[in-house]
């Protein structure tokens, strides 16, 4: 399903006209893990709530003691043009010094966040910080807003939970408050610089660009009509790649996407269906990549197809671990609990430590910005790793830079991505790996939090002994928010939606499908008892 031209003047038009209803839940601010998310249609996310985030964040910067720099940037959703003027006229009214890209130029997640950090490199006053509108790889209806703060990732609960309830008391308060100025006053106060500029002129700091180059690998890209766009078309220019942009279409919405497993128009470069368009054309390629319109997520694409983001981030593991000789011994290997025990496998063989937390990609942060993590990825197809002499490249997702460790990967060694991951289920099994939504209510939902491990009363799942059971990560202890049993050859993890009325059950064996079916069935019938 596209969006017409009159449904995007219908959606423009409630962005402005709209005026969201505060008794209502669904219409009010609400961080979620990737910041604010909603639709101006449906009354949650229009101008009343973007004045009231940005009046919040500009409080938040006062009291925490942020004087520097505000990287702010767009994708190219609808609602995000809007968003943005909204955003520069409340932060141009408080006197923050915003810094927007050039020639109005769209700006990705990785551009921002790499833009904090190298502000903020060994620096202790005047530190900068970020916000970008983006619902990431969401329907084109959809906007989102997102908080990062002076480490540059994904802010942490306490600072979105102030930032959240500091703006639904300004919509509580009918907007009284709330600074703004008019939009061209707020332009003139804005200062441009060459963001994407200089995110493409030190990527050689984290890729090894000159071995890509060198390698004369045919390349292509999908920047899949978001920011990706002018990152790829200025990486071939610099770099001298044989690198094809093979969609330059900006359409804000998206009708040249083909719909996703359900139907809906997503930028999902994860999803066979949403990336039909490039697969089509793979045998073009020796690597082809695809991201989503903030470009914290990678598609990557070689002769066998898709990879699955799971296999990709243990390939990646893999070759890291051989691959950067100025990283310490004694780095991390960052995992999210629901991603594949193949990279639980690949970093035990190469005998580092895993660092294994919740669902989110905010618990990489403090590793990646304090150095101490190598990697960070999580299955969703989102990663960021260290550069190669072991400091913070982007401590948010960087799709582009993963994309670009694909070229690095096939140029070094001569294999193409699905080519090392064949290897490495040789060596350690082939793990089949599967996600199940289930409608869950209220009560079930909350029942998630008393899960522990009496709630599980059976020795065994699949038939093999059952080894451990968690309700905390073993990297940071932090809640999972649910539950997480493994046994020697597969393992289960539930969790409820933070959003909708389900509960997530991630499964994975190594001992093949059928296994699989048994391990679900199982892991389903000890929820059922337990809720």
């Amino acid at each position: 399903m596209t969006m017409s031209d009159n449904s995007i003047d219908a959606l423009l038009a409630a962005y402005h006209d709209i005026t969201p209803d505060i008794t209502d839940p669904a219409q009010k601010v609400s961080f979620g893990t990737s910041g604010h998310r909603g639709t101006a249609l449906s009354g949650s996310f229009n101008d009343a709530h973007i004045a009231a985030i940005a009046q919040a964040v500009a409080d938040y910067r006062r009291q925490a003691g942020i004087d520097g720099p505000l990287f702010l940037g767009r994708d190219t959703h609808a609602l995000s043009r809007p968003a943005w003027e909204t955003t520069l006229q409340v932060l141009a009214a408080n006197q923050v010094d915003t810094v927007i890209a050039e020639n109005d130029e769209v700006l990705a997640t990785p551009v921002i966040s790499h833009a904090i950090l190298r502000h903020n490199a060994e620096r202790t006053e005047s530190l900068a910080d970020g916000l970008i509108i983006t619902p990431s790889h969401n329907p084109p209806q959809d906007g989102g807003i997102k908080y990062n703060p002076t480490h540059g990732g994904p802010a942490e609960g306490d600072i979105t939970s102030w930032i959240e309830q500091r703006a639904n008391q300004y919509l509580a308060d009918g907007g009284k408050g709330i600074q703004r100025q008019d939009q061209a006053s707020a332009l003139d106060k804005a200062r441009s610089q060459d963001l994407i500029g200089d995110y493409v002129a030190t990527l050689g700091d984290v890729i090894d660009m000159a071995a890509i180059r060198a390698s004369n690998l045919r390349l292509g890209a999908d920047p899949m009509g978001g920011t990706a766009l002018p990152i790829w078309q200025a990486i071939a220019k610099r770099y001298d790649l044989q690198l094809e942009v093979v969609n330059t279409q900006v359409d804000s919405s998206f009708s040249f996407m083909p719909p996703d497993h359900d139907g809906k128009i997503r930028m999902d470069c994860s999803s066979p269906a949403a990336m039909a368009n490039l697969l089509a054309i793979k045998d073009r390629f020796d690597l082809a990549f695809g991201n989503d319109p903030d470009a914290d997520r990678h598609g990557i694409v070689d002769a066998a197809g898709l990879m699955n983001p799971n296999h990709y981030l243990a390939v990646a593991i893999d070759y890291l671990l051989t691959h950067r000789p100025q990283w310490s011994a004694d780095l991390k290997v960052g995992k999210t609990l629901v991603s594949s025990s193949m990279i639980d496998r690949v970093v035990a063989a190469h005998d580092r430590p895993l660092h294994e937390v919740p669902v989110g990609f905010k618990w990489f942060v403090e590793g990646l910005h304090q150095g101490w993590l190598a990697f960070g990825g999580e299955e969703s197809a989102g990663a960021s790793l260290l550069t190669h002499t072991g400091s913070a490249w982007s401590t948010d997702k960087d799709g582009i830079a993963l994309c670009l460790l694909a070229a690095e990967i096939t140029a070094v060694t001569g294999e193409i991505p699905s080519q090392r991951y064949a290897a490495l289920t040789a060596a350690h099994g082939a793990p089949v790996y599967r996600r199940i939504d289930t409608p869950c209510d209220i009560e079930q939902k909350a029942a998630f939090k008393s899960l522990n491990a009496s709630s599980i009363n059976t020795p065994t799942l699949a038939g093999d002994p059952i080894e451990t059971i968690l309700t905390e990560a073993p990297g940071n202890g932090a809640s999972i928010g649910g539950i997480k049993v493994t046994t020697a050859n597969g393992w289960f993890a539930a969790r409820p939606s933070g959003t909708e009325a389900l509960y997530k059950l991630y499964a994975e064996s190594f001992k093949g499908e059928a296994h699989l079916d048994v391990l679900i069935a199982d892991a389903q019938t000890l929820l059922d008892n337990s809720l």
